[in-house]
């Protein structure tokens, strides 16, 4: 059978997501429900239908397209009922305004390799390479092991950005394949990470551990959300972990954004970060400025 995932995003020439220019390939699907997720298109595994309400001009034709009657117009509105959406895409089909879009699909290996491909010269030229990304990767692990030993075959640099929050066996697959780990670390208090992510981190810690006794390279990557996960004990959890695994190729602090703010609506998702506004630069001083009194000097922002 052909290696297939489910993916929401390809983006080249990204530089944010590890060493160099890179092709950061998304898969969708995750099980962690981080109460700040700026991809909130990422969660489910399947298909889902973005609706961008300032492209609509009203023709009405998605409803006549859309076999479970689920766009309704009334008093000036257009909405979703998105429990009988079944994410067919033949509204956005009809959409003739660009306003209907299915985000996710089902895509083979070799497709995803070709493009990744594309931009070996860039890769070579700036220390790049190719990054999966999510939603969360080790929930398709099988595909990702795939992809990672067809690129290291061709000399291409491989990075896995993951929560942890999966299968010992996903890691022992993917860890041969793989340069380098960006793991997250939502929060280290167990209590605060279920109240935050809805899971506990006792795996994700459990999967750390295992990593650095493997001797893989790993850089932490920590959202940092003002008054939710940055207190001092929270810091202070991070510098601890951190003080654990002195081979550690670092930690990079992910300041709070609200830019994924629009894509809530756009999914018919809930925001809970809806009216909490974006880190600011006393916040990402006051970050930098704990690490460096704690005498933690491997860590930068993004």
């Amino acid at each position: 059978m052909t290696p297939r995932a489910q993916v929401f995003k390809i983006s080249r020439f990204s530089v944010h997501d590890g060493p160099g220019i890179r092709t950061t390939v998304f898969l969708k699907g995750c099980r962690l429900r981080c109460v700040w997720c700026h991809n909130p298109e990422s969660m489910k595994p399947g298909p889902e239908l973005a609706f961008f309400k300032d492209r609509c001009i009203f023709c009405g034709a998605c409803r006549l397209a859309c076999p479970g009657q689920g766009h309704c117009f009334e008093a000036g509105r257009h909405f979703i009922e998105r429990t009988v959406c079944l994410a067919c895409g033949h509204c956005a089909d009809a959409c003739a305004s660009g306003a209907l879009e299915i985000t996710g699909r089902e895509m083979e290996l070799k497709g995803i390799l070709e493009t990744a491909l594309r931009d070996m010269d860039f890769y070579i030229e700036s220390g790049g390479g190719v990054t999966v990304s999510g939603g969360e990767p080790l929930d398709q692990w099988e595909f990702t092991a795939g992809f990672f030993s067809a690129l290291r075959e061709r000399g291409v640099h491989t990075c896995l950005d993951t929560s942890g929050f999966g299968s010992r066996q996903s890691l022992e697959a993917l860890l041969p394949v793989t340069d380098l780990f960006l793991y997250d670390i939502k929060a280290v208090d167990p209590e605060k990470h279920v109240a935050l992510t809805g899971e506990s981190n006792r795996i994700i810690l459990q999967n750390l551990d295992f990593l650095m006794n493997q001797n893989a390279c790993v850089e932490l990557r920590c959202p940092l959300i003002p008054g939710l996960n940055d207190s001092d004990e929270d810091l202070a959890g991070l510098a601890d972990l951190a003080g654990r695994y002195p081979e550690l190729k670092g930690i990079t602090l992910l300041p709070f954004h609200n830019a994924g703010n629009a894509k809530y609506d756009r999914y018919g998702i809930r925001n809970p970060m809806q009216d909490r506004h974006s880190a600011g630069l006393s916040d990402t001083d006051r970050w930098t400025g704990w690490f460096t009194a704690a005498g933690c000097n491997q860590v930068k922002i993004s």
